[in-house]
């Protein structure tokens, strides 16, 4: 199966179709006859880690023998030189490798593939995940399974294992209820971002991620589209997925997680939820700096002030740039053309900034 030179949006594009894999069986039970013959395209959202992009493929490829057939497509935001020879191998296997010269963001970078996915047709699931994604061998299999036993499911995502259900607060944002059930699917109000699937009725409907957002807090406006559409949202129990770590930096971390939950609560419930938001926030900042165990992750005066500051100049997408790597803005895309012999699987081995 070879990869496409060009960014046309026809039929049959390629990508990496493994349905079987070696391995050891992940315990628990899935119905063969509930998701054989589907075939689910993952959109993997990559950034300058090339040690890790390679084990996140190959984790997606190795799904059950009676499984989901799947496609990879990695979108590459603007990565460093040493992530080139990685790239070109995963196009030499087969996979879809589309990358850009400046840095989208993981919403953006994410819609590249979505918008590809929904124009070429056919599937009825589509999948995202960051490129640290760790998926276990049945969990794209109890995914397809519980979309396909209630077709009112718009957006599900895997079981981080936090045990938490993802929830937002209006005054608040996105916070973490109790987990309920141990199996199947639990409401919520927005998919895990470390691997959402999406059905594709649902994102005709309401549409991709808001590219305003650039990272963080994308799938839970997402979410929160898709309920007001009338669809369910929520967590598969049982279909684990790992994100080993982040390596953004927490100024920027700190910036878009404020500054786009102001949005996210504007948007959703009003301009005094969000007004509620960024005076809590601020009021904790002087706390933080007298004790420090209330500081929280990701603590980062300078981030959370500029994030508020720029919430109320209307100021979003890419964050503005600190000392070191730059972030980008959206550019033209292009495809990394196949090079070198086909190999018979990729060789195995958020952070957006």
């Amino acid at each position: 199966m070879t990869t496409r030179d060009d960014i046309g949006t026809g039929p049959g594009a390629p990508g990496l179709t493994r349905p079987g894999g070696a391995g050891e069986e992940e315990p628990g039970e899935v119905s063969p006859a509930a998701v054989r013959g589907d075939t689910v395209t993952v959109v993997i959202v990559h950034r300058d880690r090339p040690d890790v992009l390679p084990a996140t493929v190959a984790a997606f490829a190795a799904t059950d023998r009676d499984g989901p057939a799947v496609r990879v497509m990695v979108v590459d935001n603007a990565s460093g030189p040493s992530s080139a020879p990685v790239l070109d191998a995963l196009a030499g296997a087969g996979v879809e490798v589309v990358t850009s010269p400046t840095n989208l963001g993981f919403g953006p970078g994410a819609n590249v593939g979505l918008r590809r996915w929904l124009r070429r047709g056919g599937g009825t699931w589509v999948a995202v995940a960051p490129h640290d994604a760790r998926p276990r061998r049945d969990t794209l299999a109890r995914l397809v399974e519980a979309g396909r036993a209630d077709e009112r499911l718009g957006l599900i995502s895997a079981d981080v294992g936090d045990g938490a259900t993802p929830l937002v607060d209006p005054f608040l944002g996105a916070i973490g209820g109790p987990q309920t059930i141990t199996e199947g699917f639990e409401p919520g109000d927005y998919p895990h971002g470390t691997l959402l699937m999406a059905r594709r009725a649902c994102l005709e409907q309401v549409g991709v991620f808001d590219e305003r957002y650039f990272a963080y807090c994308e799938e839970a406006d997402l979410g929160l589209r898709a309920r007001a559409a009338g669809w369910e949202v929520g967590v598969v129990r049982g279909a684990r997925v790992d994100n080993p770590g982040m390596s953004t930096a927490v100024e920027r971390v700190a910036y878009l997680q404020l500054r786009n939950t102001l949005l996210l609560l504007r948007e959703h419930y009003g301009r005094r939820q969000s007004l509620f938001r960024a005076v809590f926030a601020l009021g904790r900042l002087p706390v933080g700096v007298v004790h420090p165990p209330a500081r929280g992750l990701h603590w980062s005066p300078v981030g959370r002030l500029r994030g508020i500051a720029d919430h109320y100049r209307g100021r979003y997408g890419p964050p503005p740039v600190w000392s070191g790597p730059r972030w980008g803005g959206g550019s033209p895309l292009r495809i990394r053309r196949r090079r070198g012999r086909r190999s018979r699987s990729p060789s195995a081995g958020v952070g957006y900034g």
